[in-house]
């Protein structure tokens, strides 16, 4: 089972083979089985319990002929193994936002990496992993990976921008600190010492992850440009 365990991340890479198609295969499925078009009209992808990837992952397409307007894709083994039209229009990103997938550099097994990586930083164990790739409110690809402990309970959640890699936010480790948070504390610090000595070492340390996920995200980092469009 998979735990967070830096030094064996350092060797990982996107390179290696995968147990459970990430999601950049998934997408290809969708393209060669379905229409290459509704890969430009992707408003979420999820998968859930990953070990480290998962098994099924469910995307949702926008696509105005369809009851409720949007398509929910199914892909496992690399085909597609369902396909439906939800009745109510499912809105996996800000405003039903479609992903711009010239700015996807970070497929799930890099966002694996870098949200390992930050539970390891945060000392938060588990076992499985879920995903979720969307929107943000600025119209950015983001990763939403959650942790999952051996009863599939919820032990944190870390947001990863898939273009640039950025650990922006996370939720139930340190103390939910987000970059916002890390920016407005140093401008306090440098005042005269406001936070308390726990509240800065927990900042201190998000902000000392965020670095580190920087110099990850370079080594993991894929285009999915280059990725649909190889031969």
């Amino acid at each position: 089972m998979w735990k967070s365990c830096g030094a064996l991340l350092l060797l990982v890479t996107p390179a290696l083979a995968q147990e459970h198609p990430t999601a950049y295969d998934a997408l290809r499925v969708v393209g060669r089985q379905l229409n290459r078009d509704l890969v430009d009209h992707v408003i979420s992808l999820a998968g859930v319990e990953g070990d480290p990837q998962p098994e099924t992952w469910k995307i949702m397409v926008d696509d105005p002929s369809a009851r409720g307007g949007v398509r929910e894709v199914e892909v496992a083994n690399g085909r597609v193994v369902s396909e439906r039209t939800p009745v109510r229009s499912v809105a996996g990103s800000t405003a039903g936002a479609t992903i711009d997938t010239a700015r996807l550099n970070l497929d799930s097994s890099g966002a694996f990496a870098v949200a390992s990586h930050t539970a390891e930083k945060s000392q938060t164990a588990f076992v499985t992993v879920s995903y979720t790739l969307r929107t943000d409110e600025r119209g950015e690809p983001i990763w939403i990976v959650t942790l999952l402990n051996k009863s599939s309970r919820p032990v944190g959640t870390i947001y990863v921008g898939a273009n640039r890699g950025t650990v922006t936010r996370t939720e139930g480790m340190f103390a939910g600190a987000s970059m916002k948070d890390v920016e407005t504390d140093s401008d306090k610090e440098s005042e005269g010492g406001i936070l308390s000595t726990t509240k800065v070492r927990v900042k201190h340390a998000f902000r000392r992850t965020q670095e580190e996920a920087r110099g990850m995200f370079e080594r993991v980092r894929r285009s999915f440009s280059d990725f649909i469009n190889r031969e």
